[in-house]
């Protein structure tokens, strides 16, 4: 039987076919992906802070650029950032006063609406017997007395969120920073890293930077007019049905609406809630009606045309990327899809045509050298 023969010294050993050195390989690529995986969920928190930042510096280039044109682009960056800044306390001035004065006033007028409800009770035969088994109006009644002296006990409920909002508070303060200084400096680091790249590759890749954060800046363009439409509907809708702070509520849904998908829906219900205390239920049934059109005509006509538009995406990516984007990082990921899903399609075009045959060519055939001279006549 002849000898299996021993392995040169310094040779790899091989293992079924594999040499030590591959498994080896292979084995620290799966311990490095995992360590990678590991440190981005570890995280993940500032890295969604970080990719927040840069969808608001580009959103926000595209203002900043058209102020530049007539001073000086430091103080184009802290006009648009104090008007970014101003919009949230114009805001609460509108909504907080109307909400107050609604609130106080449904404490206010609790019992008398469950003394209506008595009596609505009371002339349904139905709804007499239910009453007759199990008291419910008059445990109603008893809860709205009590009511009045258990506000106060909301106090110790906001304070239990008190930690939370302030480092929602930090998070914002963050994001405005990281921005601040991606918007001040962000395009310089891409052209430095264009730059590193080649002359040619650096022109393809300024290119698809530029294209990238006009998609973003008319994507932001097409939700705040998609919203406006919404808005300036909405408070038709409420003053032809007489519902006070039609203007505030009209803001309410201008906001909101800037939310995919859930959005538009939770700014239908709070106002149909605030309608029952007005008109019930002439105005809830008609504001009820509306929301569902307009909805179904928003999500399936507006949104689609106007994002399509905006962006240059065909409205079934746009209604794919929303879902995929709402399904796997909820309000947020339904938020930011359809730019990026505008980015991954530019990218993939961009690409496309740098990697063109004669793009090619022109990028890899080398620089003829130069003829020698031909001899002159004897």
């Amino acid at each position: 039987m002849a000898a299996v023969p021993s392995p040169a010294p310094g040779a790899p050993v091989k293992l079924s076919g594999l040499s030590s050195r591959v498994v080896l390989r292979v084995v620290l690529i799966v311990v490095l992906v995992v360590l990678a995986l590991w440190l981005i969920y570890e995280v993940r928190r500032p890295l969604t802070w970080v990719f927040i930042a840069g969808f608001v510096a580009i959103a926000l280039s595209g203002p900043v650029n058209l102020l530049q044109r007539r001073m000086r682009r430091g103080f184009a960056i802290a006009l648009v950032y104090f008007g970014l800044i101003l919009v949230p306390v114009l805001v609460a001035a509108m909504l907080v006063p109307p909400i107050v004065e609604q609130l106080n006033l449904l404490i206010d007028n609790l019992p008398q609406y469950v003394t209506d409800l008595q009596q609505f009770v009371a002339k349904n035969e139905q709804l007499r017997q239910l009453e007759q088994d199990y008291n419910i109006t008059a445990e109603l009644q008893k809860q709205a007395s009590s009511l009045p002296a258990r506000v106060g006990d909301a106090a110790g409920i906001l304070s239990g969120i008190g930690l939370r909002l302030v480092n929602s508070i930090f998070a914002g303060v963050t994001i405005l920073i990281l921005s601040l200084f991606m918007l001040g400096s962000g395009r310089g680091w891409l052209n430095w890293v264009a730059e590193r790249q080649g002359h040619e590759r650096a022109e393809w890749l300024n290119r698809l930077f530029d294209r990238i954060g006009n998609a973003v800046g008319n994507y932001v363009a097409g939700a705040l007019g998609q919203a406006l439409v919404a808005g300036v509907l909405a408070y038709i809708v409420l003053l032809i049905l007489g519902v006070p702070y039609a203007g505030s509520l009209a803001v309410v849904i201008f906001l909101l609406d800037l939310v995919p998908l859930v959005g538009a829906t939770l700014g239908a219900i709070l106002v149909g809630v605030i309608t029952v205390f007005n008109d019930f239920p002439t105005a809830t049934i008609v504001w009820t009606i509306w929301s569902i059109i307009y909805q179904q005509v928003e999500n399936s006509i507006i949104q689609p045309w106007i994002q399509a538009r905006a962006v240059q995406v065909h409205p079934f990516v746009v209604l794919v990327s929303v879902l995929f984007g709402s399904t796997l990082f909820g309000v947020l990921g339904a938020l930011l899809a359809i730019p990026v899903a505008a980015a991954i399609q530019i990218a993939i075009v961009e690409y496309n045509s740098f990697r063109r045959p004669e793009n090619l060519g022109a990028v890899r055939a080398p620089v003829p050298a130069p003829e020698p001279p031909e001899p002159e006549p004897a």
